[in-house]
């Protein structure tokens, strides 16, 4: 062993090996390092150009982030090459994983795809009340595989992106306006006109009515038990709920001050009696 390193010449091994590595290794680390100083310049011009567009936060974040990435893979691979590790069979060997691991997450690239028709496509935003995928409440976040909702009663709902594709969505605040629908019923022997009046006044005393449209208060339905009318104001959608509830009430309340009945679902039942005979006689 001795032997060995004597005969080992220090400096054609410094001039043949260790200068000309050592130069690649400092070369490719410069590449890297340099490389992620202009990613990240380059990221962040186009972050605060698609801002200035106004284009959806999620979407840009979506975007920069798949920049960055495929930035930064462009970098890796210049710098390995510098290396003499041949990148064409690195490529190669990546592109055979991802199918590997693409076939064994169908479901998360499904996800994954539904992600990124949500972010482009924008049904909805966060901020919005909806109705996807099974849940209902205010959109939290959209991420790539899963949307966040809050529910009215303040709970955490985590959806995946695909079961919201897949389905209808309902946007509730698409619109800035949205129509009340409300059917009130009364009895047959009460007064039809004076009950028709009755609503026109609570619809035009509320000022969260719109009053274009212009509501609709009219004779919706002859029912089994009751008269029905359809009352449909139109109200800004953030008032929706409050007019709904508050219309309710009044109608309630001056209902029962006017004498007019609110019916509901009555059964008459008829029983038999045995006479003498053993035949039924009815009572």
């Amino acid at each position: 062993m001795k032997e060995f390193f004597e005969n080992i010449d220090t400096q054609t091994l410094i001039q043949d090996y260790a200068i000309p590595w050592g130069l690649k290794i400092l070369l490719a680390l410069a590449i890297f390092y340099i490389g992620r100083m202009v990613v990240s310049l380059v990221v962040g011009t186009v972050s605060k150009l698609l801002s200035k567009r106004g284009m959806d936060d999620i979407l840009v974040g979506f975007l920069t982030s798949i920049l960055r990435w495929v930035l930064l893979l462009f970098v890796i691979v210049a710098a390995l090459s510098q290396l003499g590790i041949d990148t064409t069979s690195m490529v190669a060997l990546l592109g055979a994983a991802g199918l590997a691991i693409g076939l064994s997450l169908q479901d998360s690239l499904s996800n994954f795809a539904s992600g990124v028709m949500l972010i482009i496509f924008r049904p909805f935003t966060k901020g919005d009340f909806v109705e996807a995928g099974g849940a209902t409440g205010v959109v939290d976040n959209i991420s790539i595989f899963t949307t966040t909702m809050t529910t009215p009663d303040n709970k955490e709902v985590i959806v995946p992106n695909g079961a919201i594709i897949s389905s209808n969505i309902t946007n509730y605040s698409a619109r800035d306006t949205r129509r009340v629908d409300m059917v009130f019923g009364i009895s047959y022997d009460d007064d039809l006109l004076k009950a028709k009046a009755l609503l026109k006044e609570i619809i035009e005393a509320d000022e969260r009515v719109l009053k274009e449209p212009a509501p609709v208060i009219a004779l919706g339905e002859l029912a089994d038990s009751s008269v029905n009318f359809l009352v449909r104001p139109w109200v800004k959608s953030s008032d929706y709920w409050a007019v709904f509830w508050d219309t309710t009430e009044q109608v309630k309340l001056r209902f029962d001050e006017a004498g007019i009945s609110i019916p509901y679902p009555q059964m008459d039942v008829h029983m038999g009696i045995p006479d003498s005979a053993g035949e039924e006689s009815a009572s």
